[in-house]
């Protein structure tokens, strides 16, 4: 293909995902109430724990911010219904550049980074109501607690994502191994930084009274170091093995 007919393509791919995301926008605008019915839970636990003199309300501060959240609460829940179009969209207009081994380790690290996305966007989404009602204990007594929706849904959606990318992680891991960048035991040797990494930054993605959720996702973040690491070390006992069997018996001795 000449470069014109690439562009044509790329915008073809393009105007069709876009389409998607809009559909899949138009699909999560009806469904916002469930969301944030879901995510304000934490808030209607703290109010029955307080008891009716408590307040815990979820505040629009100004005329338009109930729409405004809806549309970005839209904007991103589009976006994941529509992943299945513009990924494959992306896929199939960069597959035909690359070679057989390639796409086979594409659809290795796919398939391994994106149920690990969503399964660290779901131990966020376990972990938020714990650190919304330990950081809520902090009111004194007398207090009322207003949560400014879009303050709220932003804390909400940036601490799934955060935890969601902390998952990915060690697949980027494996996949400097392949690369040749790294090699499994020098993955393995830097345990102790992994372990302080991974408590730091569960110290700073949960409240320092929750020490539960702290040890929870620090716990998880070192068992997936650990597998990305022993899954590295395998490879490259498969690389030496494969590199051995290629070696004349000349070479060898």
């Amino acid at each position: 293909m000449s470069l014109g007919q690439h562009l044509v393509e790329l915008r073809r791919r393009l105007m069709i995902a876009a389409a998607a995301l809009v559909v899949g926008m138009v699909v999560a605008f009806f469904i916002t109430d469930w969301v944030i019915w879901m995510i304000t839970e934490p808030l209607r636990v703290i109010a029955e724990t307080e008891g009716e003199l408590a307040k815990v309300e979820l505040m629009f501060s100004t005329v338009t911010s109930a729409f405004d959240l809806r549309i970005r609460m839209s904007f991103a829940i589009g976006l994941l219904i529509s992943a299945p179009i513009w990924l494959w969209q992306i896929w199939a207009f960069i597959m035909p550049g690359l070679t057989r081994k390639e796409v086979r380790y594409t659809f290795g690290f796919l398939g391994a980074a994106i149920p690990l996305f969503f399964a660290g966007t779901y131990v966020g989404l376990i972990v938020m109501p714990h650190v919304v009602e330990i950081m809520a204990s902090f009111v004194p007594e007398g207090g009322a607690s207003f949560f400014e929706a879009g303050y709220y849904y932003d804390f909400v959606f940036k601490l799934m994502i955060v935890i969601g990318i902390a998952f990915v992680l060690p697949v980027f891991l494996v996949a400097l191994n392949i690369a040749g960048v790294i090699s499994g035991i020098g993955i393995l040797k830097g345990w102790r930084v992994a372990v302080l990494v991974a408590t730091v930054f569960a110290g700073l993605a949960t409240p320092a009274a929750d020490v539960i959720s702290m040890l929870m996702l620090a716990g998880i973040l070192i068992v997936l170091f650990f597998a990305a690491a022993g899954l590295s070390v395998l490879f490259d006992r498969r690389k030496a093995k494969r590199a051995a069997r290629l070696l004349p018996p000349e070479a060898g001795a």
